[in-house]
């Protein structure tokens, strides 16, 4: 009985899992900023610091995604809810650098 109360148990955290990173890796899709024109761009410490950010949130989530298919779980938080933090500081970033995310990937 214990055994199979653990095997399904197991299964149903594999479910869970499965769906957090399947949602995920849709909401990486929408890691897109357009629209930026470098060349009007002034150059100051705010524009390093949001094409910084704009860089390193998209690469985070990228990495944490990776370690999740790697089956390391990195946070307390699921998957979903880490990235989403991401894409909430890239969409911030992207919008101060004068970009645009299309209406369609926008939650």
């Amino acid at each position: 009985m214990k055994l199979l109360t653990a095997l399904l148990s197991s299964m149903l955290l594999a479910g869970c899992m499965s769906n957090d990173l399947k949602k995920s890796e849709q909401l990486l899709k929408n890691f897109n900023c357009a629209k930026i024109d470098k060349a009007q761009m002034p150059h100051s410490s705010m524009t390093d610091y949001y094409q910084h950010m704009l860089y390193s949130s998209k690469t985070k989530a990228e990495s944490y995604i990776e370690q999740y298919h790697q089956g390391e779980e990195l946070f307390d938080l699921p998957l979903y809810e880490v990235v989403e933090q991401q894409y909430n500081l890239y969409k911030d970033a992207c919008q101060n650098l004068g970009g645009i995310l299309s209406e369609e990937n926008q939650n």
